[in-house]
């Protein structure tokens, strides 16, 4: 039997539910990005990430450099931009998927990173290549996903 105080409670819950995705939302972990302003992959980079997802502020910077040496980027992983998500590092044109998992999974690492500019990977131009996102830390470096 639907009651009018079952329909006002149901509705109530109804929009209760609908509000849900805009106030998870506002608490996603924000991704802030380190990069050039005159670098074209680097935003789409950042279209990539915002397209599955995620939310970014974008800091312009005229080197990184320093950046990368303090949050601990192996010199070999170095990418024209760097970002942070929730106590992590991401280095290059990490994969939106990548991230994912890195969140989802907390593994002890400082980060992840895609090394160089390679074809194919998300913002770079050019027939698609075989490439590693790399998971760092103190001790060293391992594949964490193969594209």
């Amino acid at each position: 039997m639907v009651t009018r105080r079952g329909l006002v409670l149901g509705a109530g819950a109804g929009l209760a539910l609908a509000a849900l995705p805009s106030a998870y939302a506002q608490y996603r972990p924000v991704i802030t990005v380190y990069k050039s302003p005159t670098c074209d992959c680097c935003g789409e980079w950042e279209k990539h990430m915002r397209e599955s997802g995620f939310r970014l502020e974008t800091n312009p910077i005229a080197d990184a450099t320093p950046l990368k040496r303090k949050y601990g980027v192996p010199e070999a992983a170095y990418s024209c931009h760097t970002a942070t998500i929730a106590g992590y590092v991401l280095e290059g044109h990490v994969p939106a998927a990548d991230v994912k998992r890195l969140l989802r999974e907390r593994p002890k690492v400082t980060g992840l990173a895609v090394a160089g500019m390679v074809p194919g990977s998300p913002g770079m131009t050019g027939a698609p290549q075989p490439y590693a996102t790399i998971a760092f830390d103190d001790r060293g470096t391992r594949v964490f996903e193969r594209h």
